[in-house]
């Protein structure tokens, strides 16, 4: 593994983010717990999104603040876990698109 090369792609750890962030909100009923899972994720992933650059790290952010908050009102049409998974697909997605690629390149 080179230095350019991170150990989990900013990718999963932005869909675990979102996905165990709720199964740890929703398996101990402390919503703060998934909280501090969601944020722990985030941070992880940000240290590739940093290494794409600043305007895709500000995009990522963006979207993976977006993504959490997109899937409260998502979860009220299609179900929580689907609106979940649905929500962490598009921001790993991005994340792959914006930042893992990129740095991969590099």
């Amino acid at each position: 593994m080179t230095d350019q090369t991170p150990p989990v792609p900013s990718s999963v750890l932005t869909a675990a983010g979102l996905v165990g962030g709720y199964a740890v909100a929703r398996a101990t009923g402390v919503r703060a717990l998934g909280g501090v899972a969601l944020a722990a994720a985030g941070v992880a992933a940000g240290r590739t999104w940093v290494r794409a650059g600043i305007p895709q790290t500000a995009a990522l952010a963006a979207t993976y603040v977006a993504a959490f908050g997109l899937s409260h009102p998502l979860a009220k049409k299609i179900g929580a876990w689907p609106s979940v998974l649905t929500v962490a697909a598009a921001a790993g997605a991005a994340s792959h698109l914006l930042a893992d690629r990129a740095v991969v390149r590099r």
